[in-house]
């Protein structure tokens, strides 16, 4: 696993940490969106394992959903999980008048606690199948 990826990991880690520790401090909609962020980077790790970038967050969902739900690679909930987490993120960011609730940044951490679990064993077999 090069170093980039490995950084991508570390910081989804961190996010995930720092959603966890917001909301329990009740600031749910900012906790949804580093659960959303800790599942970004790492569908960004898992394209830079093929060889891509992109330089938009619909660009990484996209081929994250080519690439690795309707591949077969990875389970089509993740892709799933991950634009429904940046809707979320949309409303905790953005959204004046509409919260998050305490439920859906629980949801969204599951989720992200999940989506990070299977990213690192999936680049821990890719990396294993290495020539």
């Amino acid at each position: 696993m090069n170093e980039g990826i490995s950084a991508l990991l570390a910081k989804a880690e961190k996010s995930l940490s720092a959603a966890q520790i917001l909301a329990t401090e009740g600031h749910h909609g900012f906790a949804a969106s580093r659960a959303y962020y800790s599942m970004f980077y790492v569908a960004e790790a898992l394209l830079a394992s093929l060889g891509k970038a992109y330089s938009s967050h619909g660009g990484v969902i996209g081929a994250f959903g080519r690439e690795f739900a309707k591949s077969g690679r990875l389970n089509a909930k993740l892709h799933r999980w991950l634009i429904d987490a940046q809707d979320i993120r949309n409303v905790g960011d953005y959204g004046v008048g509409r919260d998050v609730s305490a439920e859906q940044a629980k949801e969204v951490i599951s989720q992200a606690q999940e989506f990070i679990a299977v990213g690192k064993d999936y680049l821990e077999n890719a990396k294993n199948k290495e020539p």
